[in-house]
């Protein structure tokens, strides 16, 4: 399941626009939007500092939060946010309201085991990560937290886990069904030559050996 939920508390905006978005912002707000479930949107105003804590717990996209608007409580799921590219703080954020049957598309990240266990690793494959998310089609109130991958069957270089490898949560369904695609594989390692082991390239090395080949 998903991370615990939360509450927020945010009060209605009565003006939209970039000039009261930035209003809101000098103020320790942020501008956000609750939609969908056939009804109107709704502009409101959240505590960035409160905001920014979930975000930075993890699980943020994936967690069901209540939303408390001048009284009434909402059910929201995260649909997305913006970050200031130069000062890397929230700067709005679309909450879609959700119902006991709403069913929703999310990313879900994706947690590997058991690397120690894997004959492949410990005799040098690097794991690589294809996908570090899988998008999924669940009930809200069931978002799994996580897709956990065991890695201890892997036991050479080149083998794979393909999505039909993992068992997904119970009434999750993939959005994408026309492929069975790759989440990582096992992959050699790379092989340094002793000058670069040392920080020497390659073609230097050879030079300083024909230069005192020649001094001779």
């Amino acid at each position: 399941m998903s991370n615990a939920t939360y509450e927020l508390k945010a009060e209605t905006r009565e003006r939209v626009g970039k000039g009261s978005s930035r209003e809101l912002r000098r103020n320790g707000l942020i501008p956000a939007v609750i939609y969908g479930d056939k009804q109107t949107p709704i502009s409101i105003a959240l505590s960035t500092k409160e905001v920014t804590r979930h975000i930075h717990a993890g699980g943020f996209m994936t967690t069901v939060a209540t939303i408390d608007v001048n009284g009434e409580k909402i059910q929201v799921l995260p649909k997305d946010y913006q970050l200031d590219p130069v000062r890397d703080f929230t700067m709005h954020v679309d909450f879609l309201r959700v119902s006991k049957n709403s069913v929703v598309t999310v990313e879900v990240p994706v947690h590997f085991e058991n690397e120690d266990k894997s004959a492949a690793i410990k005799n040098g494959g690097v794991l690589n990560i294809v996908r570090h998310t899988i998008e999924l089609v669940v009930p809200a109130n069931a978002i799994p937290e996580a897709i956990t991958v065991d890695l201890s069957g892997l036991s050479k270089i080149g083998d794979g886990i393909h999505i039909s490898d993992i068992t997904l949560p119970e009434n999750a369904t993939l959005t994408i069904i026309d492929r069975d695609f790759t989440v990582a594989t096992i992959a050699a390692p790379d092989v340094l030559t002793a000058e670069e082991e040392e920080g020497t390239p390659a073609g230097e090395a050879a030079g300083d050996a024909a230069s005192e080949g020649n001094a001779e």
